[in-house]
């Protein structure tokens, strides 16, 4: 019998924006390099290695963020237990949605994400560090 999905991502990434802190880029720019700021790099390593990254932002495997965040988990992060705001970002805004809305559940506050992720902030010309040559 095949499946019948029942509830879109699209669907997902709206209730979750409708409950999340979304930035314009302009916003995010307004932020970055605040020492009460944490960005976070949603994005596949190989997407990382083709276009860089928002500078001083850590790169967190979109499906290790949970295990990270959670203090009880062997995977847990120090970074997560600090009093800092969390500006999730992906390609596009989509991935960043439900992170940071899965972040939010699980207590993490103030989180935020991208409108439009790295896709919008490299297209505004805003700081980007490049590609580290593979060696």
């Amino acid at each position: 019998m095949p499946q019948t999905i029942t509830r879109s991502v699209l669907d997902m990434v709206a209730e979750a924006n409708a409950q999340v802190r979304v930035l314009a880029p302009e916003e995010a720019r307004a932020m970055h390099g605040r020492d009460d700021v944490t960005f976070i790099d949603l994005r596949d390593i190989r997407e990382v290695a083709k276009t860089g990254r928002i500078p001083g932002a850590h790169h967190i495997p979109r499906g290790m963020l949970e295990f990270w965040i959670d203090p009880a988990s062997p995977y847990h992060k120090p970074l997560f237990t600090e009093d800092k705001t969390f500006v999730f970002y992906c390609a596009g805004g989509w991935r960043s949605a439900l992170s940071a809305k899965s972040a939010q559940d699980m207590g993490l506050k103030p989180v935020a994400h991208i409108d439009g992720g790295f896709g919008e902030w490299a297209k505004r010309g805003y700081p980007v560090e490049p590609p580290k040559p593979q060696g």
